[in-house]
């Protein structure tokens, strides 16, 4: 394998005690959060668990599924005559979705009208209602009412959605990209519409991912490694990046000597962001795309030995990535420093324009090369716990790190320096409480 190694000493690495959770029979594809130390796991046994993140406890299992879960949301109430309650939505291949109180752990309502498959649920917090995707696009309210829905889209159906700004949504349709704005009557009624106001078919392959970077902004990612950058307010295409796995694109990685690629080696699996940039697990490796300079800044080729399913930025200029493979890894975004002999890559400016031999392009070439920081993603740590396929991950700060796998367990990974401190502050209590008793007695 051509995949980058760590050793024992993983000294970056803080993830050194890992707690396994067990109660799924099948494969554990879901995990959403539910507040800072609750979350939900979900999977093909069609069972739903509440869990502790802290301590690992198992708080409710929720049965009322009959097939395997293809969808989860978070709803948080937001009703002023109700006390705020933390609410999930869960979609099922029995084309059935059913809210959930979290803290009760009981079944509030159920809606079995579905002719399809529900693939994506979206909750749109300002308008206090949620969006179910599969065959059709429908508009609910907390009440579970419907309050609208597109008229048939296509077999494929709904893959995808995400919030855009002005009321709008946009929803991934096989290749097409569909723009929709959702509006409440005027009149006085509870009546809602839904109108679709563009389609997009820029991509020529169904589109995979589909992400959120602000208001201004969103992105999406095919099957065959495209990357569009769109604005969110009037739709227009403002960048792309197709050449993912070119290496006169990206310079400073190893070029591979193959005859063609795979769709399955180009898939755009999953995108995250953040204001600067744009982050995509693409085949086995993940990719760092910066909005302003509308280019990939760094990439790893080689990630992982399978594909990347699912990747996330976190505070610290940190990466997370797990793949297929069953291994979660953690990277760095570095800058390179750069000698001033340093001759320019071949191919690296081609995107830009300098592609002349004459003397204005080659200083114009020089000039962008000393003002454009070179950055590369360094593997800091590598955590391996699962015995299959690690679908996903969530990210809870000091409390750690919750993974779930194919191999039917969800894994708390958790800072080994900062537990054995909580564990010692904790006996220096008792020991105190002990003696203090003592002292009474």
């Amino acid at each position: 394998s051509s995949i980058q190694t760590i050793g024992e000493e993983q000294i970056q690495n803080p993830y050194t005690e890992l707690l396994v959770l067990k109660g799924h029979q099948d494969i554990v594809r879901f995990l959403v959060q539910i507040d800072d130390c609750r979350f939900a796991s979900a999977g093909d046994d069609g069972i739903i668990f509440l869990w502790n993140v802290q301590t690992g406890e198992k708080l409710h299992e929720l049965h009322g599924h009959t097939h395997k879960i293809t969808a989860i949301a978070p709803f948080s109430s937001s009703d002023v005559t109700d006390e705020k309650s933390d609410l999930i939505i869960t979609a099922s291949a029995d084309r059935t979705v059913i809210f959930w109180d979290c803290t009760s752990g009981r079944q509030i309502q159920k809606v079995s009208c579905f002719h399809s498959t529900v693939k994506c649920l979206t909750v749109l917090q300002r308008l206090n209602v949620w969006l179910s995707g599969g065959s059709d696009l429908c508009v609910w309210n907390r009440k579970l009412d419907l309050l609208c829905k597109t008229s048939h889209l296509t077999d494929a159906g709904v893959s995808a959605l995400v919030e855009l700004p002005k009321n709008c949504v946009a929803a991934a349709v096989g290749k097409e990209l569909i723009i929709f704005r959702l509006s409440a009557s005027n009149n006085g009624s509870e009546d809602w519409n839904i109108l679709e106001v563009k389609r997009l078919v820029d991509h020529q392959d169904n589109i995979s991912s589909l992400v959120s970077v602000n208001d201004l902004t969103f992105v999406t990612g095919s099957h065959i490694g495209e990357l569009i950058v769109w604005d969110a307010l009037d739709w227009t295409k403002q960048a792309s990046e197709c050449n993912f796995w070119d290496s006169s694109v990206h310079p400073d990685v190893q070029p591979e000597i193959k005859l063609s690629q795979s769709p399955h080696e180009t898939s755009v699996q999953h995108l995250t962001s953040d204001e600067e940039c744009v982050f995509a697990a693409v085949g086995k490796g993940i990719y760092v795309y910066n909005l302003q300079m509308k280019r990939v800044i760094a990439c790893q080729r080689a990630a992982h030995d399978s594909s990347v399913l699912h990747i996330e930025k976190l505070p610290n200029r940190q990466l997370i990535s797990c793949s297929e493979d069953g291994s979660v890894r953690i990277w760095e975004l570095r800058e390179k420093q750069q000698l001033p002999a340093e001759p320019v890559p071949t191919g690296f400016f081609s995107m830009w324009g300098f592609g002349r031999s004459n003397k204005q392009a080659n200083q114009a070439a020089k000039k962008m090369q000393e003002n454009t920081p070179v950055y590369f993603l360094e593997l800091v740590g590598d955590l391996i716990g699962h015995s299959s396929a690690v679908q996903m991950f969530l990210y809870f700060g000091e409390l750690g790190l919750a993974t779930c796998s194919a191999d039917h367990l969800i894994i708390l990974w958790k800072d080994g320096e900062r537990e054995s401190s909580l564990r010692s502050l904790t006996l220096f209590k008792k020991l105190a409480k002990n003696g203090d008793l003592l002292l009474k007695l």
